[in-house]
């Protein structure tokens, strides 16, 4: 049986495919019962902190419904009103909140932040976005994608832009459940080395294969899935204008999707840029499928806190 009752969630490296399996798994049931307007009470009496240093939608108000609709409640935890900005150690902060909280979740920029947190607290941590990875993000890409296509094992998902946190959780996921993935990024824009090879140890396992390269066409070629991620990061801003001429060649339109599968589906995070990583053309088609992502947050966020908090059998 898959217990993940009092883990942290902070990346997708710390988890077995048989774990992931369970996380989507679920995640559907979840949505089931949503839709039926039978949400379990999981998590009734929980509370959940929410430490936010980047700017969110989709993550706070995803972490706070779906406490909600499982009985429990969110709390948002400003961090400028916290004592953190007054010279409170990190560590006193995270002792005191694991005697008030069931659990926390952070978006912060530094990866490091949150391995502190987890460090020091003694209720489970959740990585709501790092400059590493986006771990809850990957795992709604990955419902939605298996909702699409029935399966996940044997498919192609394709990913164009920049090697940044998204790409590093998606080459993880994919990898431990089988999905063949290919990254095209410019030259000195490639995910990290060491984010690759845990992905491809993890391949030789699942089967899945694991291919980066710099032409888009030939990333996108036979896919079952097309997907792409903003070109500047949130703390990137002042590169926003050097890259959009580097990665221009990039941009998704339907010139590309036309070398993928034509029943290929087109994915991304949000929020997207119209015009710039992805044409309107392109993220308004039928083939587009990021409004039933982004509803897939709620259910994937909803399954991590179940998992971390309770480990309901389903």
């Amino acid at each position: 049986m898959i217990t993940l009752k009092g883990r942290d969630f902070l990346t997708l490296a710390d988890f077995t495919p048989e774990e992931l399996r369970y996380l989507l798994d679920l995640t559907h049931y979840l949505k089931e019962q949503h839709k039926k307007n039978a949400d379990p009470p999981l998590l009734a009496g929980r509370t959940l902190g929410m430490i936010f240093r980047k700017n969110s939608t989709r993550t706070r108000v995803s972490f706070m419904a779906g406490m909600a609709q499982l009985g429990g409640q969110a709390i948002a935890l400003s961090p400028d009103e916290l004592q953190l900005s007054r010279g409170e150690t990190l560590a006193d902060t995270a002792k005191v909140l694991s005697r008030y909280l069931d659990a926390v979740l952070i978006r912060t920029f530094g990866h490091e932040e949150v391995l502190k947190w987890a460090a020091e607290a003694t209720i489970p941590i959740i990585n709501g976005l790092t400059d590493w990875v986006h771990p809850t993000q990957a795992v709604a890409d990955l419902v939605t994608l298996e909702e699409k296509k029935g399966q996940l094992k044997g498919l192609k998902l394709a990913y164009v832009g920049d090697g940044n946190n998204m790409v590093h959780s998606l080459l993880l996921g994919a990898a431990k459940l089988g999905v063949h993935i290919s990254a095209a990024c410019p030259p000195g824009y490639e995910p990290q080395a060491q984010v690759v090879a845990l992905a491809q140890t993890a391949a030789q396992d699942s089967g899945a294969s694991i291919e980066i390269t710099s032409d888009p066409k030939t990333a996108v070629a036979g896919a079952d899935a097309v997907y792409t991620d903003v070109w500047a990061s949130m703390g990137q801003e002042e590169e926003s204008e050097a890259r959009k001429k580097v990665f221009a060649p990039y941009q998704i339109n339907m010139d590309l999707m036309v070398h993928a599968k034509p029943d290929a589906i087109f994915l991304h995070c949000l929020p997207c840029h119209r015009g710039e990583e992805v044409t309107a053309e392109v993220v308004d088609n039928p083939a587009s499928v990021v409004f039933d992502e982004a509803e897939n947050r709620l259910h994937a966020h909803k399954a991590i806190l179940a998992a971390v908090l309770v480990s309901p059998v389903i």
